[in-house]
């Protein structure tokens, strides 16, 4: 049995995977999932898994170099960050208005679907490397 936080083998199988660039999405219970990116469906009910939690255990086995968000998630003046936003590592924090982010779902190796209910509950997470 693993000995790290993230216990999901399918999830953890993805991060494995990851290379240099890729991209995995973890997303609130609406973001629609596209054809082409592997589904994994972690939403029990309304709000299991959270979305924070979820972020929290995939950050503690990938290596982000970047991520992306909506500028919709930061109210209408984009000043305030979700909360979540603070468990990112230091990193350019992108932000995009929602239709630019959901197209730029097409290109994921994987989306995470959590129970999440929050609007604009979704992280595009780019690997880096840790070298």
């Amino acid at each position: 049995m693993k000995r790290t936080t993230l216990l999901h083998a399918e999830l953890s199988r993805v991060i494995a995977g990851m290379g240099h660039g890729d991209l995995l999405v973890i997303g609130d219970a609406g973001l629609p999932i596209p054809a082409g990116p592997l589904r994994i469906d972690l939403a029990v009910t309304r709000g299991v898994p959270g979305f924070a939690q979820v972020l929290e255990a995939v950050l503690s086995e990938l290596q982000v170099e970047r991520a992306v968000i909506a500028q919709e998630a930061c109210g209408p003046d984009g000043a305030r960050r979700p909360a979540w936003c603070a468990a990112l590592p230091p990193l350019a924090l992108e932000l995009v208005p929602h239709a630019q982010f959901k197209q730029l779902c097409l290109g994921a190796k994987a989306m995470v679907r959590t129970g999440e209910c929050t609007p604009y509950a979704n992280v595009l997470l780019y690997a880096g490397v840790a070298f």
